[in-house]
């Protein structure tokens, strides 16, 4: 499996022009600062975060029990129950209800587990039309692009991006950027499919181990259509998304929306608890790699996750790069340190992609320490030397340089003098150091710190 580059991915959306990464970095920001807004008019708030927090992890440390007990009242509802224990499985057996079906064409809203699983081209290779009826993941399907965003797939993108690509594609005026209109042409060209399709699938936001119901958050209003108007409803829900009790469910509810868009709660919160009459409706409980993240002593507390973005919208390498820098399903703080589980090697270069700034953190609904596991998801990628072999040696030297207080000195002085002496040319050699080709080295001062605290603390003591 190649690795990601994440660094050429990224610079190939910042250095486009100077609108996609500003427009960007404002929207994010414009969410955080809502987020922000909308937290502290919840005198509670914090208060909310923990008892959230606290509900997961119990939840997670008896995960046995609350699958079991989800399963059986789901089942006295009518429900359909599959298990999956990874993607493979997941598609299979999504392909397999859909084919004893009959089904040809189906509308989905957004999953990010779905997205996981690669389960739309697994349908469209077996002849199967999917449409995403969510209008961020209809406009990265177009684009033939995986979501740069887990609540808004096409952030990256502009209006005049988004004109070209309908006029292109479903032939409306290249001129025309009006969100609205946009909004509307595109309303107008996937409404008519969703009265045809044969199948509706969804994700599933939580799901209620006390009445075996599962809850779907939008503010589109898709994924209500996509599960009522076809006759066949299939959910795919991630094992971690299973909460004990209805009551719990109202702490989570206040907290997501919140915490993504800065809104008291999602436009629409649906609540879905069998099939309708002459209906079938079918969940794909699956796992593919939470079982084995629960047993990362490190990385467990990464399934707390509800899937807000509010990491992502404060993360300032994010902001800039975008979320396609990524190239996974998940992107962001929450991206580095959910990635590396489903492959270490191929997402070996994501925790360097960090400021570790650990704002991510400070955000975070459930306190995930996102920024603690991104450091050590980089002691993982060195000890399994999955980063290269300079970076390796580098950081050797430094540990030996850094805990030996002589030899820091020399070296302090070596590198001192050396940054007076060495040309900017050099400096500034993309090859020699991509890092330092965009920045510029600060004026170095006649003496370091070090010096200059010596010298006036004698004064002083004199």
């Amino acid at each position: 499996m190649k690795k990601v580059n994440i660094e050429k991915n990224a610079a190939a959306f910042i250095y486009q022009d100077d609108v996609h990464v500003t427009e960007h970095d404002k929207n994010l920001w414009n969410a955080r600062v809502k987020r922000d807004k909308a937290a502290s008019e919840i005198p509670e708030w914090e208060e909310l975060r923990n008892l959230a927090s606290t509900i997961k992890e119990h939840t997670l440390t008896h995960l046995d029990q609350y699958i079991e007990q989800f399963v059986e009242n789901a089942e006295k509802r009518g429900i359909k129950v599959h298990f999956a224990k990874d993607a493979i499985e997941h598609n299979a057996i999504a392909y397999e209800i859909l084919s004893s079906h009959n089904v040809k064409n189906i509308i989905k809203s957004k999953s990010m587990l779905q997205e996981e699983c690669g389960m739309t081209p697994f349908l469209e290779g077996k002849g199967i039309n999917v449409l995403e009826t969510d209008l961020g993941e209809r406009i990265q399907q177009l684009s033939d692009q995986l979501p740069s965003h887990i609540v808004m797939p096409a952030i990256h993108q502009t209006k005049e991006d988004v004109a070209k690509l309908f006029a292109e594609k479903i032939g409306t005026d290249p001129n025309d950027t009006d969100p609205s209109s946009l909004n509307t042409a595109m309303r107008n060209n996937a409404r008519p499919k969703f009265l045809v399709a044969d199948a509706g699938m969804t994700g599933g936001n939580f799901a209620i181990a006390e009445t075996g119901t599962f809850v779907v958050c939008t503010n589109e209003g898709n994924a209500d259509l996509t599960a009522s108007l076809p006759p066949l409803h299939i959910a795919s829900i991630g094992i971690e998304k299973i909460l004990p009790k209805v009551e719990d469910l109202g702490v989570f509810i206040r907290i997501l929306s919140r915490s993504a868009l800065g809104t008291p709660a999602t436009q629409y919160t649906s609540h879905f608890s069998g099939p309708r009459a002459g209906s079938e409706m079918h969940i794909i409980l699956t796992d593919n790699g939470r079982s084995k993240r629960l047993a990362m002593d490190e990385f467990w507390t990464s399934l707390k996750c509800i899937r807000c973005g509010a990491c992502m919208n404060t993360c300032p390498v994010y902001r800039r790069s975008s979320g396609l820098a990524y190239s996974a399903t998940y992107s962001g703080p929450i991206g580095i340190i959910i990635d590396p589980t489903f492959d270490p090697k191929k997402y070996s270069e994501l925790p360097y992609h960090s400021s570790l700034c650990g704002s991510c953190t400070e955000v975070c609904p459930v306190h995930i320490n996102i920024a603690e596991q991104i450091m050590d998801w980089r002691k993982v990628m060195m000890k399994n030397k999955e980063v290269d072999f300079s970076r390796r040696m580098a950081f050797k030297a430094a540990g030996v340089v850094l805990s030996n207080p002589k030899l820091f000195r020399v070296v302090e002085k070596v590198a001192y003098n050396a940054i007076n002496i060495l040309p900017e040319a050099i400096t500034e050699n993309k090859t020699l150091d991509p890092w330092a080709a965009h920045r510029k080295l600060p004026d170095v001062k006649k003496e370091t710190f070090r010096d200059w605290y010596i010298k006036n603390r004698k004064s002083n003591e004199q």
